[in-house]
């Protein structure tokens, strides 16, 4: 419950995060308006600060503001859902053609053209300079049959000018903004569905993988049980209550997503008594576990496997036998060695529980741990060096 809440909450924040973007961007859209006004009027005493343009400009900003959320809320659903590339360019065809259309015919019906427009600032510059000279020169007169000029008497505009061409390509950017900031929350959202999935994943092997090590470890356990009964029946008993402790760990704290070291070493310490009441003084046992040890996380029954197999495999009724076990830890890492002496003559090692511990290793450690086997000489080593767990990160397993 708690994981599809916190996928939910990412959703979530990745819809807000999307909006604030648009936000923003509108706002400052909205504000340039004022704030080129303020600054113009500021730099240049001629030039009159009129809310009159600015509530022009917002209007105008509006309809560009319109087509954004057309684009937005109908339009892109085509691609990003639907996946209809073709659907999708035809639709913005079609908003491009409709917008421009309706920029075309609502031009002002008093702005004149572009070249009239310079004329008319080069005249107007003219006139300030005359009107600064010293010496005023005669103005010919006006003739009394020249008609006045008038915009709607100035030539026929084109289909399209360079306002029109700035209004489309603007529209084109907001466009395409749009698109490149969707997409780029949609890939963050992916992500995070992906690392959902891959967790879920890592989850069910992992518990795969503790239902295959839990049998595996009890079958080992009770053939050792019976093996004790005809030859030392007390022993058996005591070892009934060695069992007891394990299983206790195995069935209610191995469940959980991690657990301290020293709980880990306590079991390992059962399952090597348990162990003693099965062999003779020609097995000689080594065991160096710290009494005093941290109670930082790491992944529980990570060692039993390779205590299990020094046991199986390092144990001969024919000849001594040798198995030494020992753990050390500093801040970061757990240090586990096992070594035991060759009691087969092929040297084979390993089973289910050695597959299944790498395979363990390598999913909650990906490549941070350290396995090293050694099994040139007469005995077999293992070197397993993992780091602790975090302790605000939980891995089922």
């Amino acid at each position: 419950m708690e994981k599809n809440e916190t996928m939910k909450l990412r959703i979530k924040s990745t819809k807000h995060g999307e909006f604030w973007v648009y936000l923003l961007l509108w706002l400052f859209l909205f504000a340039s308006s004022l704030l080129s006004m303020s600054a113009h009027a500021s730099m240049d005493s001629n030039i009159e600060f009129r809310w009159h343009d600015i509530f022009h400009n917002w209007i105008s900003l509006s309809f560009f503001l319109g087509a954004f959320l057309i684009h937005n809320f109908f339009i892109t659903p085509i691609l990003f859902k639907k996946h209809n590339v073709k659907g999708y360019l035809a639709a913005v065809i079609v908003l491009l053609s409709v917008f421009q259309s309706y920029q075309c015919a609502h031009r002002p019906a008093d702005m004149p053209p572009p070249h009239m427009v310079n004329e008319m600032m080069k005249s107007d510059s003219a006139a300030r300079a005359e009107n600064t000279a010293t010496i005023k020169m005669p103005r010919a007169p006006m003739p009394k049959n020249r008609p006045p000029q008038k915009f709607d008497q100035m030539p026929v505009r084109p289909p399209m000018d360079v306002h029109d061409i700035m209004a489309f390509t603007i529209l084109l950017l907001l466009l395409g903004v749009n698109v490149g900031v969707k997409y780029f929350f949609m890939s963050i959202k992916r992500t995070h569905e992906i690392e959902e999935l891959e967790k879920k994943t890592l989850e069910q092997q992992l518990e795969y993988l503790k239902y295959q090590i839990n049998p595996h470890f009890f079958m080992n356990t009770l053939n050792n049980i019976h093996a004790l009964v005809d030859v030392n029946p007390d022993k058996a008993k005591s070892s009934i209550l060695e069992l007891s402790k394990l299983m206790r760990y195995v069935l209610y704290e191995s469940n959980n997503p991690s657990v301290p070291l020293q709980r880990e070493l306590e079991f390992i310490r059962h399952y090597i008594e348990l162990m003693r009441m099965r062999y003779t003084e020609k097995v000689e046992i080594d065991v160096n576990l710290p009494a005093d040890c941290s109670s930082r996380p790491i992944p529980p029954l990570m060692f039993i496997s390779f205590v299990e197999n020094a046991f199986k495999h390092g144990v001969s009724y024919v000849q001594s036998s040798k198995i030494k076990i020992s753990v050390e830890e500093d801040e970061h890492k757990v240090k586990f060695m096992c070594s035991n002496t060759k009691a087969s003559s092929n040297g084979e090692q390993g089973g289910i529980g050695m597959e299944n511990s790498r395979k363990r290793l390598s999913l909650i450690y990906k490549e941070d741990y350290t396995l090293q086997v050694d099994e040139a000489g007469d005995t077999y080593d293992v070197l397993l060096v993992i780091p602790f767990l975090d302790d605000d990160i939980q891995i089922n397993n």
